[in-house]
């Protein structure tokens, strides 16, 4: 009869297991710095100072919920002359630049806040 409790309860866990693991990787819920990710704060569209010299799209892995896309976006817009526009559903990054950035100053800095960055394309305007 004890075995039949603990085998309903570890079934009763690996329910509840499989279910939150399904939200996170569907990004729902809280994930990747606790909370809801209903209530992570964008971040603010980021202006540049002049006009835009390099555009570049880079392919981020690694982002679950809405916090991963504001930490990417966060990360890219604490380099000077550089904006960013995140988006989770396409995992993509776009950013525009008014100076001359590397695409590896970019990368760098995306990568330091845990995901695996690509650049799949980029331009001189």
């Amino acid at each position: 009869m004890s075995n039949l409790i603990v085998i309903v309860v570890l079934l009763l866990i690996v329910a509840w297991a499989v279910e939150e693991s399904a939200k996170h990787l569907h990004g729902e819920g809280g994930c990747c710095g606790g909370g809801s990710c209903e209530r992570i704060a964008k971040p603010e569209k980021k202006k540049l100072d002049g006009p835009v010299l390099h555009s570049y799209d880079f392919q981020v892995e690694g982002m679950h919920c809405e916090n991963c896309a504001a930490k990417v976006a966060r990360a890219i817009n604490a380099i000077d002359g550089a904006a960013a526009d995140v988006s989770l559903r396409k995992k993509h990054a776009h950013v525009d630049c008014d100076r001359d950035i590397a695409p590896a100053t970019i990368i760098a800095a995306v990568a330091r806040e845990g995901y695996a960055v690509k650049e799949i394309s980029g331009e001189m305007k």
